[in-house]
């Protein structure tokens, strides 16, 4: 099962190959736009911890 963290970094890596076409570069920014949205949503619904 794949994380959504290492999901975001998959996506990054994507991002960097010189082979993708422009709607494909298009759809992985969108994907990542989403996932790290998801990522923030899930990051601030997480109780802080007691000091």
């Amino acid at each position: 099962m794949t994380t959504l963290h290492d999901h975001i970094q998959m996506l990054r890596a994507e991002l960097t190959s010189f082979h993708l076409s422009r709607r494909e570069r298009r759809q992985i920014e969108r994907e990542l736009k989403v996932a790290l949205a998801q990522q923030t949503r899930v990051e601030s619904d997480r109780p802080t911890p007691p000091h």
